[in-house]
């Protein structure tokens, strides 16, 4: 068969397609043209299926085999994403049918630059035609499937793949993902943890949070979720703490998941809400995780402490507070509710009992910005100690 003999030609053209940015804005364009409905969808959502449908196209024209015995995901997904944003079913035909169009019309293009000859490129359109009909009919499928899914089982089926992807279990199948709503290409996601103990409040969070394209559920008790783009939050923000991770791939997104949850209980035992980064508590996180160095830190600067005297405690939680306040006295004083000149007297008392200077860190033997992170860590361990054994050492009395 002529195609055969020209198949690697061809395989590198659609792969050198499926990566080059221009012609999938220029299918995305043919797409939107034809089709007002996805036109009003943003070309962010075109394109990743675009991108997707012609690597497969590659990969599919590379191996030559039976054309349902391939990959069609992506066009599973795309079917399925477009009855969930309620586009009717032939306007999302005549954008798919537009987009094919102008690939193949590239395709053919590249090819007589690459020198393939003309008696072999009847071949290639059929090949490509025939790819072209499959995309339709799965698409279709992905549609249909979509559209026949109850919003419970459409719910059960996300939260079970979230839980296997944040959580353990068997790593999900690429049909699996995109059933739920995830890419297939598992590209970079954030992922999402929330806390809320109403339900309704939860959902209305979830939401309103990251837009059409995050996947929520429950995990673990808590709402949690994966999203393409970096959340902002709406009105749900005042009534929750939502902690989100840097983006990364989906096979390395469980260690994020894990820092998530410790950085939101420790956020909740803060007291605290709005959208934070994982990030932000990276030192909160860091320093938990080494106890004995913080009891001994502890010890050294504030061993002359007695942790049942009222006194002491004050001293103490005055100088971290002074420490938060970017060891301004004015500001400690309002958080404290008192006259900068008690706080100045205060200060000079710990000094005068534990024999380190709290005020001058730049005179130690440490570079200042250590010498304020020892003694921020002395001091919230210090006070944590003697506490509820189930609340965070690091977190605020």
């Amino acid at each position: 068969m002529a195609v055969v003999q020209e198949r690697e030609p061809v395989t590198e053209i659609l792969r050198t397609m499926a990566v080059d940015g221009d012609v999938c804005g220029e299918l995305v364009r043919a797409a939107r043209a034809h089709s007002p409905e996805v036109a009003r969808l943003t070309e962010a959502e075109s394109l990743s299926h675009v991108t997707a449908m012609i690597r497969a196209a590659g990969a599919w024209f590379a191996t030559f085999d039976r054309v349902e015995q391939q990959d069609f995901t992506a066009a599973l997904l795309l079917g399925a994403d477009r009855a969930r944003q309620g586009v009717a079913m032939t306007a999302v035909l005549r954008g798919v049918q537009a987009g094919l169009h102008r690939a193949v019309e590239i395709t053919v293009d590249r090819c007589r630059t690459a020198g393939v000859p003309d008696s072999t490129l009847l071949g290639v359109v059929l090949r490509l035609n025939e790819y072209g009909d499959a995309i339709e009919r799965h698409v279709i499928s992905g549609y249909r499937a979509a559209e026949r899914a109850t919003p419970h089982e459409t719910a059960e089926v996300r939260t079970n793949v979230l839980r296997r992807l944040l959580v353990g279990g068997v790593v999900p199948s690429p049909v699996e993902l995109a059933g739920a709503g995830l890419r297939p290409d598992g590209g970079p996601h954030h992922c999402v943890v929330a806390d809320t103990g109403d339900p309704a409040a939860a959902r209305l969070l979830t939401d309103r949070l990251c837009g059409p394209d995050a996947v929520f559920g429950l995990v673990e008790g808590r709402p949690a979720g994966l999203c393409r783009r970096m959340p902002g939050l709406g009105e749900a923000a005042a009534s929750a703490l939502v902690v989100v991770s840097p983006a990364a791939r989906l096979e390395e997104i469980r260690p994020l998941y894990r820092l998530c949850v410790r950085a939101m209980d420790t956020g909740v035992r803060q007291g605290r809400r709005g959208l934070y980064e994982l990030t932000d508590f990276a030192a909160e996180i860091a320093l938990a995780d080494q106890p004995l160095l913080g009891s001994q830190l502890s010890a050294r600067l504030l061993g002359a402490l007695d942790r049942s005297d009222g006194f002491h405690r004050q001293l103490a939680l005055t100088a971290r507070t002074f420490l938060d306040h970017g060891r301004r006295l004015d500001q400690t004083a309002t958080a404290l509710f008192t006259h900068p000149n008690t706080v100045r007297y205060r200060l000079g008392r710990l000094q005068q009992i534990t024999g380190h200077p709290l005020t001058d860190l730049a005179s130690g033997p440490l570079p200042e910005p250590l010498s304020t992170l020892h003694w921020w860590w002395a001091l919230t361990t210090w006070l944590g100690q003697g506490e509820d054994p189930g609340r965070d050492a690091l977190s605020p009395p």
